[in-house]
């Protein structure tokens, strides 16, 4: 898993000034706009894409099964004679809701976990890391097909598997950032007055991961659309007729021979998404001053 620190140079400014600087930064980054561009790019289609296809995703019709892109239809058509480009405009609405639920659900519990364990310390923070560890090395595909065979492949339960599971990596890297600041003067003297651990965490130290919990947000975003994708393919994830990327390879894998348009534009839209993340993530993260190639302690 790839962890995140804060680079001990980084500037301590205020919240607003901090923000605009890191803003500057963003844009100097030919990377981070190209990734931030395409990203803006695929969440307004998810959101528009009912009142932009130009056909109708779920219509079959079998006199235009597996039709070559033309001018009726850009993208071609599948074996269903369905609209490729409509489908693909309305695959990603269903991946970027379940996995954006699932990334705040995993952000959410894995980093107030993190930062009490980081706080807290002692035993309770050794023997629940060694449970952490144990977690982590699971499979995760192996780990999210057994909950939801056991289970159902509803989407509350698809949000709440993956935010569990996604959310144990973020508990190592915020407890990690969270160490960084547990003995400073501030947090010191809040002990003092007497505050309680909760409103130290919440008060003190959040805050301070808050930069390395949005970048960690983004990058788990982008594994779990990748989780997600690989779910539907597998017949685990978006339930037919659904439209959705993973599953639209899978339907038309078996025809890449004489029709790949049907697998080659879904997995464009799933890979720009991906990678248009992975850059977005990328550029933050040294917009704000972190280093994603060391791992915490």
């Amino acid at each position: 898993m790839t962890a995140i620190t804060m680079d001990m140079n980084t500037p301590v400014t205020k919240p607003a000034s901090r923000w605009r600087q890191v803003w500057s930064n963003l844009r100097r980054s030919p990377s981070g706009m190209i990734g931030l561009s395409v990203l803006i790019f695929h969440l307004l289609l998810a959101l528009l894409a009912p009142w932009l296809a130009p056909h109708d995703w779920t219509l079959q019709n079998g006199y235009q099964i597996l039709q070559a892109p033309s001018e009726a239809f850009w993208f071609g058509t599948d074996h269903m004679g369905r609209d490729l480009l409509s489908r693909t405009m309305m695959g990603g609405r269903e991946a970027i809701t379940v996995t954006m639920l699932g990334t705040l659900l995993a952000v959410s519990w894995g980093g107030l976990v993190g930062m009490t364990l980081g706080f807290v310390g002692g035993r309770t923070d050794a023997w629940l890391m060694r449970v952490i560890d144990a977690l982590l090395a699971i499979p995760w595909l192996l780990f999210l097909l057994l909950v939801i065979a056991l289970v159902g492949q509803q989407t509350w339960t698809l949000v709440l598997t993956l935010g569990f599971f996604f959310g144990i990596a973020v508990v190592r890297v915020v407890r990690g950032a969270t160490l960084e600041y547990v003995p400073r003067d501030f947090v010191l003297a809040a002990r003092t007055r007497g505050e309680s651990r909760l409103t130290i965490v919440v008060r003190e130290l959040l805050p301070n991961v808050l930069d390395a919990l949005l970048v960690e947000a983004a990058m788990r975003w982008a594994w779990m659309l990748l989780a997600f994708s690989s779910l539907s393919f597998l017949g685990f994830g978006v339930v037919p007729p659904t439209p959705d990327w993973g599953l639209m390879i899978a339907d038309s894998r078996g025809m890449i021979s004489i029709a790949p348009w049907a697998v080659i534009f879904p997995a464009l839209a799933l890979s720009t998404l991906i990678i248009s993340i992975n850059l977005t993530a990328d550029a933050l993260a040294k917009a704000i001053g972190l280093d994603r190639a060391k791992a915490p302690v």
